[in-house]
């Protein structure tokens, strides 16, 4: 594997990645540094937590002038919480390097993001819907980006984004750098990619293993005597359930379980599309600190985050 300082980033950036204390790049980052910084679009396959945010925002910040205060680059991805996780990664990439960038999701106060807006950001990062609505009210001008990063593709299509994707894309007229990440590659996305991408470099990554070499899964199949709700929580005290994901189908079921679990005493948070975003950040970084035990979510909700140190996932069907 060669080192950050081989792969011909600019020197503020390798600088920054430095002090930062990486030396050696992931799979997916060592296999599309190269190809991004040579202005070729780009597909890449590969799952959350294997550094693919890196992988696409060293190589383009490398390309960012940061004389022109103007928009460069869009990355699009599907939910709030991602968009943050991206937009934190860019601030601490970017720290002293007189580069901008600023956040754009739904939930949040429309009138602080126009009041954003009037600033320049070199690299603006959002959900679809918001900025299409900032795109109506004429606040964001889309001709102004030259680079688009789609993250987390797949699950952005399976959000029902496709159409708001598409009209974006349109919107992009001097789009001329393209790439796309995703975790899976259906063969019905295939055309539409191809309509995306221009003759891309293709990544495709594992996490270094199968899933089996890393994770036990078990299904429990309860006979209709035995209560639920009353098997999780003696479950859930075991000591070897520190940090425990619980995905529910619905939000009014998210709800419900979470309080359950309160009352029976388990410091537990929940996070679907119904509560704020102050709220779900709230619970998120809570849970990502260890100050709750259990976060409850739907998985739309939870899609695309990247938690450490998780020891178990529930699917509460």
């Amino acid at each position: 594997m060669p080192l950050f300082s081989e792969l011909g980033l600019a020197a503020p950036i390798l600088k920054a990645v430095q002090e930062a204390g990486y030396e050696t790049p992931s799979p997916i980052q060592a296999k599309s540094i190269a190809p991004l910084l040579e202005g070729r679009d780009l597909l890449g396959q590969a799952q959350t937590g294997t550094g693919k945010t890196a992988a696409f925002a060293l190589p383009l910040l490398s390309r960012i002038n940061p004389k022109a205060k103007s928009p460069q680059m869009l990355v699009l991805a599907p939910t709030r919480e991602l968009a943050i996780q991206v937009e934190d990664e860019f601030r601490s990439m970017t720290k002293g390097l007189g580069m901008s960038s600023a956040v754009f999701i739904g939930g949040t106060n429309i009138r602080k993001d126009i009041s954003q807006l009037r600033r320049d950001q070199q690299v603006i990062i959002g959900t679809p819907g918001r900025l299409l609505d900032l795109v109506d009210r004429r606040i964001l001008d889309m001709k102004k980006f030259n680079t688009l990063v789609l993250d987390e593709f797949d699950r952005m299509l399976d959000m029902g984004f496709v159409h708001d994707v598409k009209r974006i894309i349109a919107e992009m007229k001097n789009r001329n750098h393209t790439m796309l990440f995703s975790a899976t590659l259906d063969k019905k996305q295939q055309s539409l990619i191809d309509n995306i991408l221009t003759d891309p470099a293709i990544v495709k990554v594992s996490t270094g293993a199968m899933t089996s070499d890393h994770i036990n899964q078990e299904v429990i199949r309860l006979s209709p005597d035995v209560n639920k709700l009353n098997y999780l929580i003696d479950m859930l005290q075991g000591e070897e359930f520190e940090k425990v994901l619980i995905f529910d189908e619905a939000k009014h079921r998210v709800n419900r379980l979470c309080d359950k679990l309160k009352k029976a005493k388990f410091k537990a948070d929940c996070i679907h599309g119904n509560k704020t975003q102050n709220a779900r950040q709230n619970a998120l970084e809570k849970f990502k600190k260890g100050n709750i035990q259990i976060l409850v979510a739907t998985d739309v909700a939870a899609r695309g985050i990247d938690v450490s140190d998780v020891t178990h996932v529930i699917n509460y069907v």
